[in-house]
């Protein structure tokens, strides 16, 4: 051995040949992306993975295959999704050479008024129980992706998730983490305890878990199709429960629902066309906060700089402030979209930003500056060119804890996201409660094409992180040369402190707190708060992302399932 390399002490070499595995020179990537010629699927399961790439095997396009690990996700991430919750998708059909978005979000009780609220003393809707339920889109969003794009039948798509409800699946580590925390503060609702824990306890990592009330009800939308779950038993049953429970989400709710298509968004960041969904969806505050930063030349900003992270969060703060103050069903009032994600509105909002200090207070853009004039999460490909980038939520993880008699499943929370205050006078707020309306939905797929063809599906899952999540992936992507997999485990960026779209403020007005995972240089740090940053470091870890892009030239797929999650990504 060189006798230089004695002098280095044993761990500083066990280090830096362990560095030296990535060969891309990335320290923070986990693993390589998955690569593969005909199909590929990343979700947040192994076994929902696997689901969907059996299905395709079958014959079964890319929807088929979404559907299928949705219903396996919603066994086996019941932490995150299910049934109960709402759905949203954006869909690449070769044969017409168009995205498609599809809103699959529910709508408030009829019956529950805002005087309700007012009467209860209530100036926030209540995370858990009864008042923050929505009628759940989900499967609804599974019949309509299905029809316009399946070719195997509903009963062989559901067919994987019944016979796992019957015969069980181990329980995943960090799924396993999850389920353990919500059991102590669910417990207390009605169905939860009896369906969704061992003896008052949350299954184990590792633990069989079944659940026969879920295989039951997969069956009967099996064999009944959409109907069955928003007008048949499944229909009768909810309502009997939320009426023995003091709810208000009724049969009649649920008969009357019904998703939509909706024309996805985009913008061009720097030669891609990155694309998400309208509102009542958040997907259009990443566009706005990449518009804003596409004025600024990161092919001179170093990645993870303080510069980098600095601009990514005053762009979040503008984007944020329009987001709490504009986003909403747009059933129910005029939203300027269309300004909102343009690039003479953002350059004008960059105007905002210093290059050497915070803003300590971001407001949304007037009226008057908005006339008209300058204009878990899954993702799956098959062998024909069609991907599908779907999102599907409970909301607070397991949702509001309320759990029908005998039907294996909970209701999601969704409804806690509308707004209580300034909902009087002529210019209420537009996500003020109202029946029958969609709440603000945090939950967005995103998409990216290249010169008219498809790219990349991805998402990053986690609330309000999903924005953030979106354009840090996109950046990575495009202005920092990573690789797909490299794009989701680099450390990430999320800044808290911008108003809710429920109206309340969370410490905005001292400019909000900067978050950041380990990875990031002290230098940075101490750049940021010098600056007048408040920084600190992540307590847990943000969101979780999955990809999957295609080559256009070979048609290869590469797949990406970060280690934050208990996924894969996997393809054949």
């Amino acid at each position: 051995m060189h006798r230089s390399l004695l002098l280095i002490p044993a761990f500083l070499l066990a280090f830096s040949l362990a560095a030296a595995d990535r060969i891309t020179g990335r320290d923070f990537a986990t693993r390589s992306e998955v690569i593969a010629p005909h199909a590929m699927a990343a979700t947040s399961h192994p076994l929902a993975t696997q689901i969907a790439l059996d299905v395709m095997k079958q014959g079964g396009s890319a929807v088929d295959a979404a559907i299928a690990a949705n219903a396996a996700l919603g066994l086996m991430e019941p932490t995150s999704n299910g049934i109960g919750g709402d759905l949203f998708a954006i869909v690449w059909d070769p044969k017409t050479g168009k995205l498609y978005g599809y809103n699959g979000s529910g709508r408030s009780p009829r019956s529950l008024t805002l005087q309700e609220f007012r009467d209860r003393g209530l100036d926030d809707i209540p995370a858990l129980g009864p008042l923050p339920v929505s009628v759940p889109g989900a499967v609804d969003g599974w019949f309509a992706l299905h029809e316009r794009f399946g070719r195997l039948s509903m009963r062989d798509n559901l067919a994987p998730a019944i016979r796992y409800a019957r015969e069980g699946h181990p329980v995943a580590e960090t799924i396993a983490y999850y389920w353990g925390r919500s059991v102590p503060r669910l417990s207390k609702f009605p169905g939860f305890a009896e369906q969704f824990t061992i003896d008052g306890r949350a299954p184990r990592k590792g633990e069989l878990w079944k659940n026969p009330n879920l295989a039951a009800t997969l069956q009967q939308i099996a064999d009944g199709g959409r109907d069955a779950f928003y007008k048949g038993e499944i229909a009768h049953r909810i309502d009997a429960y939320f009426k023995a429970n003091g709810g208000f989400l009724s049969y009649e709710d649920l008969a009357a629902h019904h998703g939509e298509w909706v024309e996805p968004v985009g913008t061009n960041y720097r030669g891609y066309d990155v694309w998400e969904l309208p509102p009542n969806s958040q997907g259009i505050a990443a566009l706005q906060m990449l518009n804003i930063l596409e004025t600024y030349d990161f092919s001179r900003i170093a990645y993870a700089s303080a510069e980098h992270v600095h601009l990514f969060v005053e762009a979040k703060k503008l984007a944020f402030a329009d987001r709490a103050h504009w986003y909403a069903d747009p059933a129910f009032g005029r939203l300027p979209v269309a300004k909102l994600v343009s690039k003479p509105y953002a350059r004008q909002r960059a105007r905002l930003i210093s290059a050497d200090r915070p803003l300590r207070e971001a407001q949304p853009a007037t009226p008057a500056e908005l006339d008209e004039g300058d204009t878990i999460y899954m993702t799956v490909a098959d062998a024909d060119g069609m991907m599908v980038s779907l999102i599907q939520s409970n909301y607070r993880g397991m949702g509001s804890g309320m759990a029908p008699t005998g039907l294996g499943f909970i209701l999601q929370d969704r409804g806690e996201m509308f707004v209580l205050k300034g909902c009087e006078g002529e210019a209420p707020h537009p996500n003020c409660y109202a029946p029958g309306k969609r709440p603000f939905q945090t939950i967005i797929p995103a998409f990216i094409t290249k010169d008219g063809k498809p790219w990349a599906s991805f998402g990053v899952m986690g609330g309000a992180m999903q924005p953030q999540g979106h354009v840090q992936i996109v950046m990575n992507l495009v202005d920092f040369g990573m690789n797909l997999q490299e794009a989701g485990d680099a450390p990430r960026i999320q800044h808290d402190g911008s108003t809710e779209p429920t109206g309340q403020n969370t410490a905005m007005s001292d400019g909000g707190v900067v978050q950041l995972e380990s990875g990031f240089a002290y230098e940075t740090v101490r750049a940021l708060m010098a600056m007048g940053h408040h920084v600190e470091w992540a307590l847990g870890p943000y969101g979780g992302y999955q990809a999957i892009r295609r080559d256009a030239d070979t048609g290869v797929y590469y797949g990406a399932s970060e280690s934050r999650k208990d996924g894969q990504a996997a393809g054949y």
